[in-house]
């Protein structure tokens, strides 16, 4: 007891002669995470949106900043920035970052890296060979799953039996939505003997339209106008921001209606709430909580992180407005779907 005094008196004293105080662990000092957006702007209504407001429920532990993309020139000197400012880890938005991503990492083996909707693995030319980067973590995505509910909501919903989807370029990040969306029309058609059309996307030779980017506008609203008179009633955009411009369509015309993807567009685009069957949504803001969290607390790791129906990492969202719209058998079956790719005895 004699012995633990002096411990205590000599460690006060020492502190009041170099004035360092021991602070509490709630109180240490938080780490600079910091977020480099894909093109659309950090208040897309998707995906750019998901990732930030992530980053911005991380404030216990870190201190967040972004910086936006005009287009992929700007991946780079971006992510040098944040180099400069010493982030403890730099997290890119889309799939179309992850090399400048995984080049910085490399070269930067002490700083931590993360990529949203892409594994983060340094690949060669054409991609035959790839392998993981132990301060790069991916956080992936099965939105296959979700979408496939989506699809077998919009076979069951459509008055015209037409429904429809596009992206805004062929990244697999994109593609996987389409693919889901067709198979789940396929399904319901298997299911219910019904020859429901799906118009964007051909599940069998892996080929649909496309924008070409994500923030022609203009284009995206002539493929939704487009889709509408070959009869589509339903339209799934697989596009970032671009969404707006089908539910705009939508809206203005009343002869669709749009499925969100990303974040659910009921609250993160409520002025089209009104069309807005459902959202194919990404648990875009957990997983950039998640990376931050586990870099502040020295948890860190390369492992990729994968969100699936099973770990509510993908989802589809309540039907909001629509929920008295759609058939409560419809809304049971889509359910019923969702649990059975979850446990594994429905394969997509």
């Amino acid at each position: 007891m004699k012995k633990t005094i002096k411990f205590v008196t000599l460690f006060a004293a020492l502190s009041l002669v170099t004035g360092v105080v021991a602070a509490p662990a709630s109180q240490a000092a938080k780490i600079k995470a910091c977020i480099v957006l894909d093109t659309g702007g950090v208040d897309d209504h998707s995906f750019n949106a998901g990732a930030w407001a992530g980053a911005q429920a991380s404030t216990a532990l870190a201190d967040v900043s972004y910086l936006p993309s005009s287009s992929s020139a700007d991946f780079a000197p971006n992510i040098k920035k944040f180099l400069d400012q010493k982030c403890a880890i730099i997290i890119g938005v889309g799939f179309s970052i992850s090399g400048e991503i995984v080049k910085a990492a490399k070269a930067n083996p002490t700083t931590k890296f993360a990529v949203v909707d892409d594994a983060g693995l340094d690949c060669n030319a054409d991609y035959s060979v790839c392998n993981p980067v132990a301060n790069v973590k991916g956080l992936t995505f099965s939105t296959d799953q979700a979408a496939f509910q989506a699809g077998y909501l919009a076979a069951g919903y459509s008055k015209t039996g037409t429904v429809a989807t596009y992206g805004g370029a062929p990244y697999p990040t994109v593609t996987i939505f389409m693919d889901g969306y067709a198979k789940g029309v396929a399904y319901y058609n298997s299911v219910k003997k019904k020859n429901v059309k799906v118009l964007g996307w051909d599940p069998v030779k892996k080929t649909g339209t496309f924008v070409g980017d994500f923030s022609n506008t203009a284009k995206a609203s002539q493929l939704s106008q487009g889709f509408e008179q070959q009869g589509a009633d339903v339209i799934m955009p697989v596009a970032g921001g671009l969404g707006a411009a089908t539910a705009k369509q939508s809206q203005t015309s009343g002869k669709s209606v749009t499925i969100w993807v990303d974040t659910d567009g009921f609250y993160s685009a409520p002025q089209y709430a009104s069309v807005l069957l459902t959202t194919v949504a990404k648990g875009l803001g957990n997983a950039v909580k998640s990376v931050i969290t586990d870099t502040a607390t020295r948890r860190f790791t390369g492992a990729s992180y994968v969100g699936t129906l099973k770990n509510n990492g993908v989802s589809i969202s309540p039907l909001h407005n629509f929920s008295s719209k759609v058939p409560a058998a419809l809304q049971a079956e889509v359910k019923r779907i969702g649990g059975q790719i979850a446990s594994g005895s429905l394969k997509i």
